[in-house]
């Protein structure tokens, strides 16, 4: 009988890149794959996928309910079906994972995809962020296998647990540039320059005001934002208080093969987290790899691992405040040196050749070989 591995996440399965290219890694590896998750009321039709996917129907959707809802669904999901092996995505699914990995003898691979206690949400909620942080210490510590994105989180779930974490980066797949469609095919203007930010996560404290704010001291630009998160509603409220609508435009989130036809039409992606929390301070976001592998050129903040990246590849330039003004400049002065724009993007279509899954996933493909 074929391995079988069910892979646990708690979003809705559309937008998780991650996940996604997991499920294909262990299908490749020769498991059966089984990705559980859960549909939402404004969930996306699922693309179609090389395994199979369960998205459970729940009755609450947010807040205390929804939590305890999903860790007893998910409990019964994985005590109802066979598996050889488990793989938890992110704290809120690693306590059903655990107690059935040792209820049923079978392996657990954990992949945490933050410092997941150090995010806003909760650091605004101590009294949330305490109970996810003894769920930490209950369960971390006892774990033989786990992977986080990058050195910086590694080290600090390292300290705290004493485990050995492994760095498995969160990585695009290496693949040709999308056909795109022109910009006159998408409704983007041709004479004007386009700054990208995108991302399923554009939530507050990650920059996402203050290039709105820039937009006020550059003219012949269009700033384009798509994606979802808790801020999109307060951003299109601060765009329209600053008469912005016209430089401003925001795309619902899209599924990835439609979402990178607007990234290779852009000039300047931007990410541009700020470092008010440790979360924040440590994080290497999506969108700077799918950035690269677009072949655009760059505009970040430098936190530790983000700058690493632009430094070490020379795919674009580190902003030195996020003061709106200081963003525009920097902003403007790139757009205006096109040699060294060019120089970023010949730049970042080299470096999507290192930087690709194809290298990274040896990490996960070496650690099924240990099991």
């Amino acid at each position: 009988m074929k391995k079988k591995v069910i892979i646990s996440v708690i979003n809705d399965l559309v937008t998780d890149q991650r996940v996604n290219r997991t499920c294909l890694t262990l299908a490749e590896s020769g498991y059966e794959v089984l990705l559980v998750g859960r549909k939402m009321r404004k969930s996306l039709p699922l693309p179609q996928r090389p395994y199979t996917t369960k998205r459970m129907n729940l009755l609450f959707e947010s807040g205390v309910p929804f939590y305890i809802e999903y860790q007893f669904r998910l409990f019964w999901v994985l005590l109802f079906n066979r598996a050889s092996l488990l793989f938890s995505n992110d704290l809120d699914t690693l306590m059903p994972n655990y107690f059935i990995s040792k209820l049923k003898g079978v392996p657990l691979i954990y992949d945490s995809h933050e410092y997941f206690t150090g995010v806003p949400e909760l650091q605004a909620h101590p009294a949330k962020q305490r109970t996810w942080k003894r769920v930490e210490k209950m369960f971390i510590p006892k774990l033989k296998h786990m992977f986080t994105v990058n050195a910086s989180i590694a080290g600090l779930y390292h300290e705290e647990s004493g485990i050995d974490v492994k760095v498995m980066r969160n990585l695009p797949m290496k693949r040709d540039l999308p056909k795109h469609a022109s910009r006159i095919a998408l409704n983007l203007p041709e004479d004007k320059s386009i700054l990208l930010l995108q991302g399923a996560g554009i939530n507050i404290e990650r920059g996402s005001e203050e290039a709105i704010q820039a937009m006020q001291f550059l003219d012949n630009t269009l700033l384009l934002i798509i994606g979802g998160g808790d801020a999109i509603n307060s951003l299109k409220a601060l765009a329209t208080s600053l008469n912005l609508n016209d430089k401003v435009r925001f795309i619902p989130k899209l599924p990835f093969e439609e979402l990178m036809q607007y990234t290779v039409l852009a000039d300047i992606g931007l990410t541009l987290d700020k470092d008010t929390n440790i979360n924040y301070r440590y994080s290497l976001p999506n969108k700077l790899f799918d950035y690269i592998h677009a072949g655009l050129p760059v505009l970040a903040s430098p936190l530790i691992e983000v700058k690493k990246i632009v430094d070490e590849y020379q795919v674009g330039q580190c902003i030195d405040s996020h003061d709106p003004r200081e963003i525009a400049i920097k902003a403007k002065a790139m757009l205006a040196d096109k040699p060294k724009l060019a120089l970023y993007k010949a730049n970042a279509l080299k470096a999507n050749q290192i930087l690709c899954w194809e290298n990274e996933k040896k990490i996960l493909t070496d650690m099924l070989k240990t099991l």
